[in-house]
């Protein structure tokens, strides 16, 4: 039976049943793992189409070709492991109806088994599409799709981290992909060369969540950030099978490969993900260079200390008020350093404020940060 699909209104009820639980919960009392890696998101511009696209999956249009690509993909975990052994890319552009993504996978072995909408994906080979509007790590997209171009689309209110919910039953309404196959799919013991993804998500639906202008302004930033889920497969029985552990029979662990590293096998860290500056501007017709936000240096110096509160109260039961026991960097250019802290047995805020006084940031013990500019 199709099950009742809601859209943010009902996600929205979800999350107000939640919202007033002040602890972060860490299952089993562990601390909170974070990222391994320097802070160093990626970054590209997103430039407007010349000319109107056909979501085909096949990247053949003049925009697309005029598009730059991203780097190549590296593993989730950066570079504390080795490069991925197949490439995969990137490309995004966008207009006022649409925010568009291309991708090229390549894979001498393209197949896929899902064709259940809302499955879990990733269980297949897949590529995955994450959005944060805003960049305060809550209210953000999931989608994923495999070579059927069978879809799963999730809302998220917060971080598994910070104690979910995920909205599953919640669709993209009006979303258009498609995947082409280079090759035969699900052909065991011919060669492929690998498939491509065309997507295009309505801003009216990235609206509901961005707090912020959809379709953006001129040099807006989003984070975002894209995976690529690839298992190791044999032929067995003319099919491709997944790779068994010798010693518990479970499937080998899958390769997750990602245009900006997080630092750890963890996506739902949106502090890691890259940065997209949209320009006004036509693909082809300008060159517009990134704008580095100066505040995110101390974005990040929040980000590492609500790290450290949410361990100090796994560790003790209860918040600290004093610094020495956060230990925040020394200085952060631009910003009032180290920042204003308050905490509760319960409750913590931190905050800074710029030093020409017309942004100040804060973050809580839910994990969301949250930026007040005059």
């Amino acid at each position: 039976m199709k099950r009742n699909r809601t859209g943010l209104a009902a996600a929205l009820f979800c999350f107000a049943s939640l919202m007033f639980t002040p602890v972060t919960t860490i299952a089993g009392g562990e601390l909170l793992p974070v990222p391994r890696i320097p802070y160093a998101p990626r970054h590209y511009v997103c430039y407007r189409t010349a000319d109107r696209l056909t979501i085909d999956g096949r990247l053949d249009e003049v925009s697309w070709r005029k598009a730059t690509p991203s780097e190549l993909f590296v593993d989730i975990e950066g570079n504390l492991k080795p490069l991925p052994r197949l490439d995969t890319r990137v490309w995004m552009l966008w207009d006022s109806t649409y925010f568009y993504v291309g991708a090229e996978l390549v894979e001498p072995d393209v197949w896929a088994a899902l064709t259940q909408r809302d499955a879990v994906i990733y269980h297949d080979d897949d590529f995955e599409v994450f959005i944060d509007p805003d960049g305060d790590t809550h209210e953000y997209y999931e989608l994923e799709l495999n070579a059927l171009n069978t879809v799963w689309d999730l809302l998220l209110l917060k971080p598994y981290r910070d104690g979910g919910p995920v909205v599953n039953a919640w669709d993209i309404q009006g979303l258009k992909s498609a995947t082409l196959v280079k090759g035969t799919l699900n052909h065991p013991g011919d060669a492929d060369s690998g498939w491509s993804v065309e997507i295009a998500i309505p801003w009216t639906v990235l609206a509901e969540c961005a707090h912020r202008s959809s379709p953006p302004h001129e040099g807006d930033q989003w984070r975002v950030n894209f995976s690529r889920v690839e298992w190791r497969t044999k032929i067995k029985e003319g099919r491709y099978a997944k790779l068994l552990d010798s010693l518990s029979g479970k499937s080998l662990p899958e390769d997750n490969w990602v245009w900006s590293p997080q630092g750890l096998i963890a996506m739902h860290y949106p502090e890691m993900w890259g940065i997209v500056q949209f320009a006004s501007a036509e693909v082809g017709s300008a060159s517009v260079q990134f704008v580095a936000d100066p505040a995110e240096p101390a974005r990040w110096g929040l980000r590492r200390l609500y790290y450290a509160e949410t361990d100090y109260h796994t560790l003790h039961g209860s918040y600290t008020s004093d610094w020495s026991e956060l230990k925040p960097e020394v200085d952060v250019p631009g910003f009032n350093w180290p920042p204003e802290l308050q905490a509760t047995a319960d409750l913590f805020q931190i905050s800074t404020t710029s030093s020409d006084g017309k942004t100040t940031l804060f973050i809580t013990q839910d994990g969301c940060l949250r930026q007040h500019s005059k």
